[in-house]
């Protein structure tokens, strides 16, 4: 019976109408309603959770077994490691039925073989666990008919859960829906500042859905995560995109790379500083070490100055005199340096303005340089 039922056409329609997108967020390029014989829902894109298999040609030892367990890819960013059974040869894009509480899941192989195995230790995974859970079997055609169904009740249900928190006057936002393979049970994400009593919502969404609910609470950077957005950049926020785990930000990153401390402009979409405020935060800390002491003033016959600003890129320092700072001059890092120096030895230059004269000549030498190269290369 088995076998009649793999050789027939996926060609099954839910009760409901599914949304279009509905099996993208499980890395899936359609929905598998629509697959033919011999064709596979998996699709490797432009996805955080994509991993390549590096080790696919390398051919197997004699006598040594393939690695018998495998990655599996469910909604959104939901990714688990599960043993194979010893009689069942699976593949990349495969949908199978693994093991859930309660019931089964259904979920698409990303990863096969050893490099699941290093997938684990990165993710510190015991890839030898007796604890590790199982893959039952290849979906058949009543499995991805519940699937199908099961995925065709989430719309509805987010719109419900709202509609339903707002009427209990719920101080929570409900982002996603997950229903379980076997439409058994439902996930439902969401974001509260506070502790929620949702007693009362888990029943009445358990009479509407008859399923096993389950409330789990993510954090505002996984919902921005989940929901994805444009950023201020004009591209995909990077936790949609690619960056699969977060790392606190803190006001000293902007401080050290001269960022205006404005809220409106370090805040991303989940209303936390922007993630990107990390990236260079290491090589502006690293450039710094080889400038002199900002809080150092520098001692002139005109008068005192005082630093206003750094530029590690050009290894120039901005300084104004205390009694005019509207009047900024550019010197280089070293010359600062053997300002501080001459301070310390009780030396003290006339000015300011004929270094930063010769900087500005410096400056204006290099650029006529770089028209030089242009036109020589064009």
């Amino acid at each position: 019976m088995e076998q009649i039922e793999q050789e027939q056409d996926y060609n099954i329609g839910p009760k409901d109408k599914l949304p279009e997108n509905a099996f993208q967020t499980r890395g899936c390029c359609k929905a598998p309603k629509d697959l033919k014989r011999g064709e596979q829902v998996f699709d490797h894109g432009c996805c955080k959770l994509d991993a390549y298999d590096w080790l696919k040609d390398i051919t197997i030892a004699t006598g040594q077994r393939r690695f018998d367990a495998v990655e599996v890819r469910f909604k959104n960013n939901r990714k688990d490691f599960y043993r194979l059974p010893p009689d069942l040869d699976l593949h990349i894009g495969d949908i199978i039925a693994v093991e859930a509480s309660p019931g089964h899941d259904i979920g698409v192989i990303t990863l096969t073989g050893e490099v699941v195995k290093y997938q684990m230790v990165k993710r510190k995974v015991d890839p030898f666990s007796t604890e590790l859970k199982k893959v039952y079997r290849k979906a058949r055609l009543t499995d991805i008919e519940k699937w199908i169904n099961a995925v065709s009740k989430e719309e509805k249900a987010i719109y419900h859960t709202r509609r339903t928190a707002a009427d209990l006057n719920l101080k929570m936002k409900v982002n996603d829906v997950e229903f379980q393979g076997d439409d058994t049970k439902a996930i439902f994400y969401y974001t509260a500042e506070d502790r929620v009593d949702f007693r009362e919502l888990i029943k009445s969404l358990a009479e509407q859905f008859r399923v096993r609910i389950e409330m789990r609470q993510i954090g505002v950077r996984q919902e921005a995560s989940r929901l994805g957005g444009i950023g201020s950049c004009g591209r995909e926020l990077c936790c949609s995109t690619w960056l699969t785990s977060f790392e606190s930000v803190t006001t000293n990153a902007a401080r050290v790379q001269q960022l205006s401390l404005n809220p409106q402009k370090l805040a991303g979409q989940c209303g936390k500083l922007k993630c990107c405020l990390n990236y260079e935060y290491e090589t502006y800390v690293d450039a710094l070490q080889h400038f002199p002491e900002s809080s150092i003033m520098l001692k002139t016959k005109k008068g005192d100055a005082v630093h206003q600003k750094s530029d590690i890129f050009k290894k120039a320092m901005w300084y104004s005199y205390t009694n005019d700072q509207q009047n900024l001059l550019m010197m280089d890092a070293s010359k600062v340096a053997e300002i501080i120096e001459m301070n310390k030895r009780g030396e003290i230059p006339d000015n300011l303005e004929d270094l930063a004269i010769k900087l500005e000549a410096k400056v204006e030498e290099q650029q006529a340089s770089a028209d030089d190269l242009r036109r020589i290369g064009s």
